[in-house]
């Protein structure tokens, strides 16, 4: 694979082009980018790959839904239906994607969406559901709409400043656009990340004047959900355990499970897999299939004793409450 995408610098070198030409359209004005009436909170990255982009939209609801009438938007990456489509009780995870069928899941109280075209999506929330805010799931490179607040996301493992273009990196977008983001926050950072090693980063990163950057790190339950029982970490030990993924990054999860002395197998899948028949079987093989929250909503009316462990992001130096200071001031405009 490395040697493949070694290969692959020249094509790279026309996808850098071709990204830097698009955000020079967008920055001189030649493409227009639209701002709305409803203030709109953009997640997202630079890169392909796992940045813990879900369990962010998923913080940010909870620290904010009991102060504002919150709607999610995202384009439902490998969907089975087109268009702008609203969640409801009856949606499926093909019509919206595994994503934001995990968010409505946990959040059944708050307005998910999904459109690939976010200023249609935008414009028919605001005429049908008129929330206080909207948060724009995966929604960097969309430059067609303006947000009223960036949040970038960076893996600790993978800094987007230390990274390359596709499909010799893992860039999808240039290292400058980090300067349309308010805050960036550095990802699944190891726990005992120090104070001069997050200096360190924030250094490599230059930061623009008033531009914050914060560091995170995951946090893993030690309990593990299923259809009809719940089990602790603990419990799993005298059992057979598969792990399967189908994220773009499952090496924190192994790591966790590896740290906890829990024995698995592990059967790896590309992010955002729809399982086959023939993979539904082997799966219903298995005595206990551990996967994650987000591959849980693919599989769970088609496996038989499957658990899920839910993920979240913790923040080093109450970085929590950093952001959310700074989202505080976001409110509708009069126009």
């Amino acid at each position: 694979m490395q040697l493949l995408r070694k290969i692959a610098f020249p094509i790279s070198l026309i996808y850098a082009l071709v990204v830097y030409v698009r955000n020079y359209f967008y920055d001189v004005g030649i493409f227009s980018s639209k701002t709305f009436n409803t203030p709109t909170i953009c997640i997202g990255n630079l890169s392909v790959g796992g940045t813990g982009k879900t369990p962010m939209v998923e913080l940010l609801i909870s620290a904010l839904k009991d102060s504002y009438k919150i709607a999610v938007l995202s384009r439902g990456y490998r969907r089975k239906s087109r268009g702008f489509g609203l969640a409801v009780p009856e949606s499926t995870v093909e019509a919206l994607g595994d994503e934001p069928y995990q968010i409505y899941s946990k959040f059944p109280e708050i307005t998910v969406a999904v459109d690939a075209d976010r200023r249609h999506g935008i414009s028919v929330l605001e005429d049908k559901i008129g929330p206080d805010l909207i948060l724009l799931d995966d929604a960097f490179q969309h430059r067609k709409v303006k947000p009223d607040f960036s949040i970038l996301l960076t893996a600790y493992d993978d800094i987007y400043i230390e990274d390359w273009y596709l499909p010799t990196g893992n860039l999808r977008d240039s290292k400058k656009a980090a300067k349309r983001a308010d805050v960036i926050v550095v990802t699944k950072c190891p726990p005992a990340l120090s104070i001069d090693e997050r200096q360190t980063i924030k250094e490599k990163l230059r930061p623009t004047e008033g531009q914050s950057v914060l560091f995170s790190y995951l946090v893993y339950d030690n309990i593990v959900k299923g259809h009809m029982e719940n089990l602790s970490l603990d419990e799993l030990n005298n059992q057979k355990i598969t792990l399967v993924t189908g994220i773009a990054d499952p090496r924190p999860l192994i790591s966790f499970l590896e740290t906890e002395k829990i024995t698995f197998e592990h059967l790896a899948y590309a992010d955002h897999h729809f399982f086959t028949q023939k993979e539904l079987l082997t799966l219903n093989s298995k005595e206990v299939v551990l996967t994650t929250e987000k591959d849980f909503v693919r599989l769970k009316n088609h496996v038989k004793n499957l658990f899920y462990i839910q993920v979240a992001h913790m923040f080093f130096d109450n970085g929590q409450s950093t952001l959310q200071t700074l989202l505080g001031s976001l409110k509708k405009k009069d126009y």
